[in-house]
């Protein structure tokens, strides 16, 4: 299953405002080319989300020799380290940049090569120099919440993040790993597309979640019985192995 990338895109930050709205996406990273400028605490983090998210080769720029979390990272095979300066033909064949560095210079440099490139470009904590913002995130599996201020306040979007991490448990997660092996089970079928959609919402708004929850195997057997054509019922025992 693919993972994706979940950014806030603006229109480049030399035409308008910073108080413009955001148009939110899930972008796919898989095959695509990454580079990061500035590996520090912050850069580091940004490097592993990438990665996380299945970028296909991320380049890192740094001056200062990989060590700790980074010289793990910078060992990686599809991550290439140099320990230089950052020069524009770094930019070539790149399909998403985010700079951390302490420089406001070389900051603003990339800012504006990105944008005569067309190379979506994140400057982390400086949103004026951005095509796209990175929102706080929630994540459970292949569930993820976005949450974002507009770069006004990531302080409070972090507190919302916070707040949403203890209404969703793993239990989203277990959900969605059983539901992309369903699914298919049921289109497999060839039933109409409304009879298709019921019973997925039905499982949705079941109380399927909440015997995952509590690991209640019994439960979630009758409700799958419950909801599921006939068919499928000998597939039940097989979509709940490992999740109860």
């Amino acid at each position: 299953m693919e993972r994706t990338f979940p950014v806030l895109l603006a229109d480049w930050p030399l035409l308008y405002p910073l108080s413009m709205r955001y148009y939110p996406i899930f972008v796919n990273l898989e095959n695509k080319r990454c580079l990061v400028v500035g590996a520090g605490e912050v850069g580091v983090r940004k490097i592993e989300t990438l990665l996380d998210r299945g970028a296909g080769a991320v380049t890192v720029i740094d001056t200062r020799e990989p060590e700790g979390a980074l010289a793990d990272i910078a060992a990686r095979e599809n991550v290439a380290f140099h320990c230089r300066g950052f020069t524009e033909s770094d930019l070539d064949g790149m399909f998403l940049v985010i700079a951390s560095t302490s420089s406001e210079d070389v900051n603003w440099r990339i800012s504006n090569l990105c944008h005569e490139r067309g190379i979506l470009c994140n400057i982390v904590d400086q949103p004026e120099k951005c095509s796209f913002i990175v929102p706080a995130m929630v994540r459970q599996g292949d569930l993820t919440v976005a949450i974002s201020t507009g770069g006004r306040s990531p302080a409070l979007a972090k507190r919302i993040r916070k707040g949403l991490q203890e209404s969703f448990g793993d239990e989203y997660g277990r959900f969605l790993v059983l539901m992309g092996e369903l699914r298919p089970l049921v289109l497999g079928l060839d039933r109409p597309t409304s009879e298709n959609t019921a019973l997925f919402r039905g499982l949705v708004n079941s109380g399927l979640m909440e015997a995952l929850a509590a690991n209640d195997a019994d439960r979630a057997r009758d409700v799958l019985r419950d909801a599921l054509p006939v068919e499928l019922h000998a597939n039940i025992p097989e979509l709940l192995h490992g999740f109860v």
